[in-house]
């Protein structure tokens, strides 16, 4: 690799489609993504400066704000202490409505970033993009609100590039119960996948669709790992043995992980970094590494890598935006990780998952 370059990172998810969807100030959304406009975790010219080489491009369907308390940057935040009430299910037309418009956000990207952006359906279209430069967008949806009973959204969505799928956010839909943001907490709240729920992960399998865990609460993890014939993935998600909080992964939950050959995305998200949940940007990059570690034992090496959430969460810092990744490899390096490890957890174990996953 070309040491002027910095090391390329593969993300597992990000929130850069619904900024732009919930942008102010009118204009093009796919021209401020594409031409930077100063705002937000990750751009075009923000990826290319900080090694951000692509990732997961989440669709997420907000819940409308006079439902629940809006965060700081990023989705509205709920469920902060317990018995706090969560959002009600969403309608399947109005979440259909907002999954195709950020869906339409990334194909006019692609359309008219000009060679510089690829929506990516296999792991070969992945690999070509970083050879070339180009920044690869894998099509990812955050809660199936949209998805209808009879699966033909999902069959339409399959066939636009969709790869990868978390059955719920942290609210409760026909699929099954998210887990709300608490911390301390535990990940077991409530019932896991509905029955229907269950059906969707059936379908998942039959097109190759990646299941992401991450908001699942813990019965519905239990569930997914029972019914998926594929590897056990939560693309953005922590250890709750450092941070207690009920959106982390319990110690057992990630040996099975381990044992399915799936993986773990570290969340930057300071609240699922830090041991007492706070919203403070001034937390330590060094977090971000100690999580890396425990995740290193309990996953192994080939199992985890990042989920920034890049504009869907408060980031230490010092890390700032996608053009901050270099400050996180650094810190790996001070930490004493060789350049293969960090080569593995930065972008080959994605490209591993998503290989073993998908084909």
């Amino acid at each position: 690799m070309n040491s002027a370059r910095p090391m390329p990172f593969f993300d597992g998810h990000n929130d850069a489609l619904l900024r732009l969807f919930k942008r102010d100030g009118g204009g093009d959304p796919a021209r401020a993504f594409i031409d930077g406009e100063g705002k937000g975790q990750l751009d075009l010219p923000m990826a290319l400066q900080g090694g951000f080489a692509g990732g997961m491009f989440a669709i997420f369907v907000p819940s409308p704000r006079n439902q629940v308390t809006t965060g700081d940057n990023g989705p509205p935040v709920f469920g902060t202490a317990p018995g706090a009430p969560v959002p009600p299910p969403l309608e399947l037309g109005p979440a259909q409505a907002a999954v195709w418009s950020m869906a339409s956000i990334l194909i006019r990207i692609e359309r008219e970033a000009e060679g510089r952006v690829r929506i990516c359906r296999t792991v070969d279209d992945i690999r070509h993009c970083m050879d070339s430069g180009t920044l690869a967008a894998v099509l990812h949806i955050e809660g199936a609100e949209a998805i209808d009973p009879s699966f033909e959204t999902l069959d339409v969505l399959h066939q636009a590039g969709l790869r990868s799928l978390g059955p719920v956010w942290s609210r409760p839909n026909a699929f099954g119960y998210g887990v709300p943001f608490r911390c301390p907490s535990s990940p077991d709240i409530g019932p896991g996948l509905t029955d229907l729920g269950k059906e969707l992960i059936r379908a998942c399998n039959r097109l190759k669709i990646l299941i992401d865990l991450s908001h699942l609460n813990e019965r519905g993890f239990w569930d997914v790992a029972e019914l998926s014939n594929a590897p056990l993935v939560a693309t953005h998600s922590n250890a709750h043995a450092l941070s207690p909080h009920s959106r982390n992964l319990t110690d057992r939950q990630l040996t099975a992980i381990r044992e399915t050959g799936g993986m773990v995305g570290v969340n930057f998200a300071v609240s699922f970094l830090r041991p007492d949940g706070r919203q403070d940007r001034d937390t330590p990059i060094g977090l971000i590494v100690d999580h890396v570690e425990h995740l290193l034992d309990k996953v192994g090496e080939d199992g985890v890598g990042f989920g920034s959430d890049f504009d869907g969460a408060m980031v230490p810092k010092e890390l700032g935006n996608a053009a901050g990744l270099p400050a996180l490899a650094a810190a790996m390096r001070a930490r004493g990780f060789g350049e293969p490890l960090i080569e593995k957890l930065c972008w080959r174990n994605w490209l591993r998952v998503l290989e073993q996953t998908w084909s």
